[in-house]
């Protein structure tokens, strides 16, 4: 699959698959985030392992990933800057007659309540089901997850089932909230 043609633009965003040349720029982003807002928010990091030769292997890794079907990683980028601002991923979950994939969003806190979230994601999904040609997507969420269900909500997910004990996390069984989205839905 060309990785170029796993790309969307919205309103004020570019969804599309980071590149080498996105280092400095994700390097930069990473490195002016707030403190941890809450328990779901990474917030500021010690980058000092993140060099550019460790930033090429890992873009190397999620090409193969790519390839294989298995995992797709996108940048969220302002359009008007190109500056980076997050990051949308999908997960192949089952291929055969499901074609069902998970999705995965993370906005970087100092671009919160601009609505960038779910420009983004919507944006992201039209790359899932055009592109990656998923049927159906899931959203998997902690259940005091509050932003993250919003954001799913906001974005026509519907909320299908609470999975118990569905996700390992820090080494302990996590309930889920599960909301979908079939292709059907986004159009």
């Amino acid at each position: 699959m060309d990785k170029r043609s796993l790309s969307v633009e919205t309103a004020r965003l570019v969804v599309r698959p980071f590149m080498k040349s996105d280092y400095h720029n994700w390097l930069h982003e990473n490195m002016n985030k707030l403190p941890s807002q809450h328990k779901y928010d990474i917030g500021l990091q010690d980058m000092s392992e993140c060099t550019e030769f460790w930033f090429h292997n890992m873009i190397d890794q999620q090409n193969i990933m790519m390839n294989s079907d298995e995992v797709y990683i996108f940048g969220i980028f302002l359009k008007q800057t190109g500056a980076y601002i997050g990051s949308v991923d999908f997960s192949t979950l089952m291929r055969l007659n499901f074609h069902w994939g998970r999705v995965g969003y993370t906005l970087n806190n100092t671009h919160w309540r601009q609505g960038y979230g779910k420009e983004a994601v919507r944006g992201a999904l039209k790359i899932a089901f055009e592109k990656i040609n998923y049927h159906r997507v899931e959203a998997h969420i902690n259940l005091d997850n509050t932003p993250s269900i919003k954001l799913a909500e906001g974005i026509g997910m519907k909320y299908e089932c609470t999975r118990k004990g569905f996700i390992n996390e820090n080494g302990k069984w996590t309930d889920n909230h599960v909301f979908y989205m079939n292709a059907e839905d986004y159009y």
